[in-house]
């Protein structure tokens, strides 16, 4: 069919040049540009449609949430004589997966902002200072002094980061503290709140 339009422009063309001496061309053989330039907006119209899609997708899947407890049965973390990652061991929520529960680590999947919270219960016996850490830079942290008069302590510290992709967040305790652990006094917990 296309081909046959195309005879007609190139006829009515031909028939043109003899019959004058300007080179008027028929409507009709207008229609092939107007064609390919409608083509064109197609195909970027497409491109635009399908990097749309890929975007929702991504932020369909950039759902990070996460919650955990140190666990332990009840019984004190520490004290060490070092400082060391907290592991919270029991988890309750891990959507997205950021969150390792075996090296305590929480690795952000997407650019974003996230919120951070943490606290903890601990006993006098022993100080505790807990610390948020960002790619092994302090952030934010939270403590209490040893106390013979005090037998309980509690505290808890939260924070907005923006993170790239492959930023790391974890929770330190410092050397000679120690922390009570539960599945329901010391806790871990993040989630994006907006994808960049």
């Amino acid at each position: 069919m296309l081909w046959l339009f195309l005879l007609f422009c190139g006829l009515t063309l031909a028939q043109d040049d003899s019959n004058s001496s300007g080179t008027s061309c028929s409507p009709a053989c207008d229609l092939p540009k107007e064609f390919d330039a409608i083509k064109e907006k197609l195909v970027s119209l497409e491109t635009r449609l399908n990097d749309m899609e890929t975007m929702k997708r991504q932020a369909e899947n950039a759902k990070v949430i996460f919650s955990a407890a140190t666990g332990g049965g009840g019984s004190r973390i520490g004290p060490f004589s070092e400082a060391s990652i907290l592991v919270y061991r029991t988890v309750f929520t891990n959507i997205g997966d950021a969150y390792n529960e075996t090296s305590g680590v929480f690795t952000a999947p997407v650019a974003g902002v996230y919120y951070f919270s943490f606290s903890y219960h601990a006993g006098g016996a022993h100080g505790t200072r807990l610390a948020l850490l960002k790619n092994s830079r302090t952030i934010i942290m939270s403590g209490d002094q040893q106390s013979q008069a005090d037998k309980t302590g509690n505290g808890g510290n939260t924070v907005f980061l923006q993170l790239q992709q492959g930023d790391q967040v974890h929770m330190q305790m410092a050397a000679d503290t120690q922390v009570w652990g539960s599945d329901y006094h010391t806790t871990f917990s993040a989630f994006l709140v907006s994808q960049m």
